[in-house]
């Protein structure tokens, strides 16, 4: 073979591979803010979707069934999320706490979460 052809050759088996390794790579959007979901709910529902917020205050369901609580936005406690979660019990979940979910948004007021990831607690909180 020539050079030529040899680099020809490598340069396809590299795109191949590469293509290979990012099958199955997420490269949708980051998080969105529990208001975001809520002002646009046609958009998400039916979809996955990434968002973060804090569990409400009296709203933490933990049963042998699952887990159930309410999402509120960071910055608007005015819109709200129902979570449920059917996967391993999260350390230190409570309520009032940040949390990160990833999940499958069956209504415009309903996410059925299959990852919760928690906020890092302050060391320096007053």
């Amino acid at each position: 073979m020539e050079k030529k052809q040899k680099t020809i050759v490598a340069v396809v088996f590299i795109a191949l591979v590469a293509a290979i390794a990012l099958w199955n790579v997420d490269f949708s959007q980051g998080y969105l803010m529990v208001s975001e979901l809520s002002s646009n709910q046609d958009s998400y529902v039916g979809s996955n979707v990434n968002t973060m917020g804090i569990i409400k205050n009296n709203s933490l369901d933990m049963s042998t069934d699952g887990i159930s609580f309410i999402l509120q936005d960071i910055e608007d406690d005015s819109f709200e999320l129902n979570v449920e979660y059917t996967g391993a019990l999260p350390a230190n979940l409570a309520e009032g706490d940040s949390i990160s979910i990833s999940g499958n948004m069956v209504s415009g007021t309903d996410v059925e979460a299959t990852q919760i990831v928690m906020g890092c607690p302050s060391k320096y909180s007053e």
